[in-house]
């Protein structure tokens, strides 16, 4: 009896040790008794994860080994990073290290997948690999999805003509058993149609691509994904946005964890930090971020996220899709996105923020503060944090602030920053799927949803649909002839409504 109050208490300091986890990537480390690491998981949200341990409903549910694990589990701790793909390869990275006793996966030798290419070679190609040896080739990674990078490799050696070929030097005799060049996915160095310096440009672009320092051929499938949604051509969009996702998923840098990781977060000291770098008279408590989602001119998009006392306030969440701009216009888009935020603010009166950080530059920092001043704010604290190198661009100073990469200050405004430009790529992405979603037969005459819901059910797509009869579809519940025809004339160009169908959906609705 007195072993079960014991396990009773420690699993209630547990879960409430873990309600004050962040709502953020990390990995979650269980210590026993004697302080071993007998557990390492990974979560895309903290909180939610490691709280389902202590649920009633999911306690009962877990199997003999969780439940063994917190029996004896005395302490737990945490670790932020920055994204669920470095959460998985500093899981793998800690697994090894203490080798727990309740982990099954990472226990063994297997490796994260790397790219390697040896420069140094007339042809160089590029091979996935899992172990890094010091031979003075390049690497890339380590990659959290192997499927992923698959797919990138080959999407790449077709984009920038690379071979596959294993020959140091391949000639004419390797191209017999060739393809690649038939199929457009080699330049084909074997028959001399590109010179070795020509060659390594490719090479060349091929590694920037993979360091992330080139996204134009990224943003380039981007644009075309859109053009084919544009265009009602959902299958082509689809296919082109799995193809981008995984692009980015490869491109999207990650931290390579060799010794240390990042400690635990603690907000109020990185406030205190913040203050003090700024020169603000107190910490500030609010802090609202912009960032504007503007890759092409289909969607262009703003956010703004709060933090409160250093912590994600998700309710006071704002997303805005920009009206007055036109092409992409970063510095007038956050213009619009600052002067509406602010606007409603001073007209339901409520509480400005201690600090207002915008994504950008002086440009955008500037496009900003113009729009505080026209409203009277011009006394709030505003700052710009330029990407590239963390740079602090402050109102009337021509020189830029940065802090050291570890101090808890920048940290802080990664985290915010970070916080707003997802954010804002959400709400991009989700426009483009339901733009995506959006059936040509949305502008049908006489078509209602209803209607349109019995079409899909019955031929399964537009393009089935486009091949069907007007017996075929005059068949379905709720279309008549008269209507069949003017879905068939519709598909087949002519765009003009049919007085009858209309008449037609007048009567039968």
């Amino acid at each position: 009896m007195v072993e079960s109050i014991r396990m009773s208490v420690y699993r209630s300091e547990l879960e409430k040790a873990a309600r004050e986890f962040p709502q953020a990537p990390g990995v979650y480390l269980f210590r026993d008794r004697f302080d071993r690491v007998i557990y390492v998981g990974k979560a895309r949200n903290l909180r939610k994860r490691v709280t389902q341990y202590f649920h009633p409903s999911r306690r009962g549910a877990a199997d003999r080994k969780v439940r063994a694990m917190l029996d004896v589990a005395r302490h737990i701790e945490y670790h932020t990073v920055r994204s669920e793909a470095e959460a998985i390869l500093l899981e793998g990275k800690l697994i090894k290290d203490y080798r727990p006793r309740y982990n099954v996966s990472f226990r063994d030798d297997k490796r994260f997948l790397l790219v390697k290419t040896n420069l140094r070679e007339p042809f160089p190609r590029f091979q996935i690999t899992r172990l890094r040896k010091d031979d003075g080739c390049r690497y890339f990674g380590p990659f959290a999805s192997s499927g992923a990078l698959r797919t990138t490799i080959n999407w790449m050696k077709k984009v920038f003509g690379l071979r596959s070929c294993s020959p140091l030097v391949p000639g004419e005799r390797d191209y017999k058993h060739c393809l690649d060049r038939i199929i457009k996915n080699c330049c084909a160095p074997c028959l001399g149609t590109v010179t070795q310096e020509e060659y390594r440009r490719r090479v060349e672009a091929a590694c920037a691509f993979l360091e992330g320092k080139s996204r134009e051929t990224a943003d380039e499938i981007r644009k075309k994904m859109e053009e084919a949604a544009a265009r009602l051509d959902f299958e082509r969009a689809a296919e082109l946005r799995n193809l981008w996702e995984d692009l980015q998923q490869t491109i999207r840098p990650v931290k390579r964890f060799l010794r240390a990781y990042e400690p635990a977060i603690d907000p109020g000291r990185d406030l205190q930090e913040l203050a003090a770098a700024l020169g603000l008279p107190a910490p500030p408590q609010l802090m609202e971020c912009f960032d504007i989602s503007n890759i092409s001119t289909l969607h262009k998009v703003a956010s703004m996220v709060a933090f409160e006392d250093g912590k994600p306030a998700r309710g006071s969440y704002r997303r805005y899709r920009i009206r007055t701009v036109a092409g992409q216009d970063d510095f007038a888009s956050i213009a619009e996105a600052v002067s509406r935020r602010y606007r409603r603010v001073l007209d339901e009166g409520m509480r400005p923020p201690d600090l207002i950080v915008i994504d950008g530059g002086a440009g955008q920092l500037s496009s900003a503060r113009r729009e505080l001043l026209a409203l009277g704010l011009g006394d709030v604290p505003i700052i710009g944090l330029a990407k590239e190198n963390e740079e602090i661009y402050r109102p009337d100073q021509p020189l830029p602030l940065q802090l050291p990469k570890d101090s808890g200050a920048i940290r802080l405004l990664q985290r915010l920053r970070d916080e707003a430009h997802r954010f804002a790529n959400a709400y991009h992405q989700l426009l483009l799927r339901q733009r995506v979603r959006e059936s040509v037969l949305d502008d049908c005459p006489g078509i209602s949803r209803n209607r349109k819901r019995l079409l899909l059910q019955r031929f399964g797509s537009v393009e089935r649909l486009r091949k069907a009869s007007v017996d075929e579809i005059a068949e379905v519940k709720g279309i008549g002839r008269k209507l069949a025809e003017a879905v068939s004339r519709y598909l087949a160009g002519d765009l003009q409504p049919v007085s009858g169908a209309l008449e037609e959906n007048r009567t039968s609705s």
